[in-house]
């Protein structure tokens, strides 16, 4: 009987919880969270099958997660090299910066335990075990960072333990791999935290202004919605990088709002098309040895059913849809919606059943 001890039920904790009940029914599932409400319902909704206090359950566990923040993870990582754990159990985390998370798990990896630790890129604006859900990792990259003594036996057996979670594997170092999330993940994180505070602040005499936001603004501040205690902890985590990234930004604004006060034409173009080009550079074909997304982009006419008339079409032809995101959707006005698939197989197959029906947009037209 293998047994999962799970420490956070947040997005993230309950997301894997689901997953790992999801594709191994047999597994036992021991929860442990501040929140005893997270708790209960973890239990009336077959997330857990039981709940633990301080790892008092954890002895006996084949797989330990812990699914909190940063700060606290590092806390946990050393209680767990004092606690005596089953032989060969592996440990992980789901912490967005690693260097911090290895350097908290040195005790335990002198002590003998298996350490493997690890970063799901994906998350929501919603959080809570309530906002969890079992696909909410498919086809999303998971970093693993394997400490010295971890063998490929022992990432296999994580992997298959990981199995339902469907995601795509990648294994790198905490300095790379903290690298890559400052700017990918954690400054853009600022950018729409700060966008959107800017906005409150210039439309406080102006409340029409945030009613009217419309698809762009909303696209690129959604991620400001998430969880305020994680992202000051991964702030505090990452600083130093994130600190340096955010300097080249805004050496880059500075830069823009010199060529609009000098009303330089050709380099606002040119702006605009470097950013073009690298945005771009994103589809799958391009992406190299990395596995990216398929997309493809249809009219979506602003009316009751239609989107449930596009998902339908897809799911009666068994194609698997990673991923759906309307785009400049507004009252009385058709929008686009950007469907992604995890295969050029299934995309090619659901542009030939929606080609017939919808009018399909080119990706030079996004």
């Amino acid at each position: 009987m293998t047994k999962v001890y799970l420490k956070g039920l947040g997005l993230i904790g309950s997301s894997l919880a689901r997953a790992i009940k999801k594709e191994h029914p047999d597994y036992v599932l021991i929860a442990e969270d501040q929140d005893h409400a997270a708790e209960r319902y973890a239990l009336e909704h077959g997330i857990a099958d039981e709940c633990g206090t301080a790892f008092d359950k954890a002895e006996d566990a084949d797989l330990i997660i812990l699914a909190t923040p940063v700060s606290v993870i590092a806390k946990d990582l050393l209680r767990l090299s004092e606690l005596e754990t089953k032989p060969g159990a592996i440990i992980t985390d789901v912490g967005s910066t690693k260097r911090t998370v290895m350097k908290a798990a040195r005790k335990l990896i002198d002590a003998g335990k298996i350490f493997i630790a690890g970063h799901p890129m994906a998350g929501s604006h919603k959080t809570g075990v309530w906002a969890g859900k079992a696909g909410l990792f498919e086809n999303a990259f998971y970093f693993l960072i394997p400490a010295n003594d971890a063998s490929e036996e022992k990432l296999s057996e994580l992997e298959e333990m990981f199995k339902g979670v469907r995601a795509k594997w990648l294994e790198t170092t905490p300095e790379r791999h903290d690298k890559i999330v400052a700017q990918i993940s954690h400054v853009p994180h600022v950018v729409a935290s700060a966008l959107v505070n800017q906005t409150e602040k210039t439309f406080a005499d102006e409340p029409m202004g945030m009613r009217v936001a419309a698809g762009g603004f909303k696209s690129i501040t959604r991620i400001a919605s998430a969880d305020p205690t994680m992202w000051s902890s991964i702030l505090l985590n990452n600083g130093e990088l994130i600190s340096e990234q955010l300097e080249d930004y805004i050496d880059a604004l500075k830069e823009i709002d010199e060529k609009i006060k000098k009303q330089d034409q050709k380099a606002l173009f040119d702006f605009f098309k470097a950013a073009k080009i690298g945005r771009d550079s994103l589809s799958p074909e391009k992406l190299g040895a990395i596995p990216g997304f398929y997309d493809l982009f249809i009219n979506l006419a602003d009316k009751v059913g239609s989107l449930a008339d596009v998902t339908q079409i897809l799911a009666e032809a068994r194609i698997n849809l990673v991923n759906v995101h309307i785009l400049e959707i507004r009252e009385e006005i058709d929008g686009i919606a950007q469907l992604t698939f995890s295969s050029e197989k299934d995309r090619q197959k659901a542009l030939g059943l929606l080609k017939t029906k919808y009018k399909i947009i080119e990706r030079q037209e996004e």
